[in-house]
């Protein structure tokens, strides 16, 4: 399974923004081609039909303009992965999670059943739609929320009405709030605000370890639920919560009520009821919930079997307050990460063949594209998404932001197509990368160049052209006016982004070439 997910709540990151972040990985032994986008209003779907689970769904008529990242092939459908729609609401979908058979028992999947026979003849059925997926979430839900809470209500209702035929975990966000939400089983589904001053890192696994029940079906304050959740895990005894000593308010026992503070609310932990504690588990997720949060707060630690949480550890934190406040540039970090500093990272020098490889890397050479979206508090609302964007393996890559208020992406990172050509950011990215495993410790650092460089001028130009929007005087452009000078700015980013993947992609192959193992060292008189 793919993918790998880091939300920071507005009071962890540096800015003040909320920030939602992940890694779209293909499968094994699969590369899939990823482009950025801008689906207009007119070309949004009325009548949605998904390729692979082919179930049918009526859109309204009132879809807003949105960024998307789909993949380049459309034959398994669109996969729109990530974007930001003009109500500046992001959406990061989806992470595949693992579950349990007491789920999965209680509540199928909705898979698709195909016809059999002909129509006609003796003993024919008809084809039966599965539900909705990875493939669907981001364009029948992103075009119409107006708010972070508001996208999970809607796929939500998606969910129970259609169902789905995977378990997945989907994030949204506005300039307030950052929601994640899990699905569960078939129809059911789970969700939990952030907290503003904490981070959450998600494998692929199902994460949520901490959830209010009476607020989800009550308030709703920061919790939020399918409607009959508490009844269906009740009959299907999925609550693996110990039981706990009934308090009641103006109880005197003060022991109790610190070990049960609210004893009106019913508290359990999704992670032991609808998750799954695998030994695949065990080396393909939960040692990059450890990595990211080894680098994260590293003080805490993680390297001592004895201190804090090992790789291999079930209860790992979904989420903790960090040590700083955290940056863009921690987050392309966090989400590059191989070990580095530990036994396990393939590239290194510490442990041995036993050790080094051992767990998945959560910077693979699977990556297809990494989306940060950044929704910023200080800037104008015509100004305030940037979607900031990586494609290839993140350990030999480099994010660059971009502007979401536009009516086009430039063509170095929309073109994409099958056919590999240093015209695509997608591919030469790809090449860098495939030379640069090979000769690592020669290439780091051109990679670290790269990285500075890019980000650097991006956070520059990012600046400029947010002056412009604000305007003298406090006249800042309207959503409107405001499109154009972004769309300029968007293409100096991108001017500038292929100058600097070019110069990598010639520093990475020069250096790989004299690393070639039919090199010899006399020279033609």
């Amino acid at each position: 399974m793919p993918c790998t997910t880091l939300l920071i709540g507005k009071k962890a990151s540096y800015d003040g923004s909320t920030i939602i972040a992940r890694n779209e990985d293909s499968p094994g032994g699969v590369f899939t081609p990823k482009k950025f986008v801008i689906i207009r209003p007119e070309d949004q779907p009325r009548h949605y039909r998904s390729v692979l689970s082919h179930v049918e769904i009526e859109l309204p008529d009132d879809p807003m303009r949105y960024t998307s990242v789909p993949d380049a092939t459309p034959k398994d459908g669109i996969w729109a992965e990530a974007g930001v729609n003009t109500a500046n609401v992001a959406m990061s979908a989806t992470e595949t999670l693992t579950s349990n058979e007491r789920v999965l028992g209680a509540d199928p999947l909705v898979e698709l059943v195909k016809e059999k026979g002909k129509p006609g003849e003796d003993g024919y059925e008809p084809e039966v739609a599965g539900g909705i997926g990875e493939e669907d979430m981001v364009t029948i839900v992103l075009p119409y929320a107006h708010s972070a809470r508001e996208g999970v209500e809607l796929l939500g209702s998606y969910l129970e009405r259609y169902g789905t035929y995977e378990m997945n975990g989907i994030a949204f966000s506005d300039v307030d709030e950052i929601w994640w939400m899990e699905t569960v089983g078939g129809h059911h589904w789970i969700a939990k605000r952030v907290p503003d001053d904490c981070y959450v890192t998600m494998p692929n696994q199902l994460g949520i370890d901490d959830f209010d029940l009476t607020d989800a079906l009550g308030e709703k304050v920061d919790h939020m639920c399918s409607a009959d959740l508490a009844e269906w895990m009740d009959a299907n005894h999925l609550d693996l919560s110990l039981d706990v000593v009934e308090l009641v308010d103006g109880d005197e026992d003060e022991e109790a009520d610190d070990l049960w503070p609210d004893a009106n609310h019913r508290f359990f932990n999704p992670r032991d009821a609808f998750g799954s504690h695998s030994d695949s588990d065990h080396v393909y997720n939960t040692p990059r919930a450890w990595a990211m949060h080894r680098f994260l707060n590293p003080g805490l630690g993680w390297d001592d079997p004895n201190a804090g949480w090992n790789p291999e550890d079930d209860d790992i934190p979904w989420c903790m307050t960090p040590q700083r406040k955290l940056t863009i540039e921690d987050v392309k970090y966090a989400l590059s990460l191989h070990y580095q500093g530990t036994p396990y990272d393939p590239y290194g020098d510490r442990g041995d063949a036993s050790t080094r490889g051992a767990y998945r890397p959560i910077g693979i050479n699977r990556n297809g594209q990494l989306a940060v979206i950044q929704i910023r508090p200080y800037a104008p609302e015509s100004c305030r998404a940037i979607q900031w964007m990586a494609y290839g393996s993140n350990a030999f890559n480099a994010v660059v932001p971009f502007f979401a208020n536009v009516d086009a992406t430039p063509e170095y990172l929309a073109n994409t197509t099958p056919h590999v050509t240093t015209e695509s950011f997608y591919w030469a990215n790809r090449i860098i990368a495939a030379m640069a495993d090979a000769h690592f410790n020669s290439c780091s650092r051109h990679i670290e160049h790269y990285n500075e460089a890019v980000t650097s001028k991006g956070h520059a130009l990012v600046a400029k052209y947010d002056r412009k929007v604000e305007g003298d005087g406090g006249m800042s452009l309207s959503y409107q006016e405001a499109t154009p000078v972004l769309e300029e700015a968007n293409a100096r980013i991108a001017d500038m982004l292929r100058k600097q993947t070019d110069k990598t992609l010639d520093d990475v192959l020069l250096t790989a070439s004299l690393g070639m193992r039919n090199a010899f060292a006399l020279s033609d008189h």
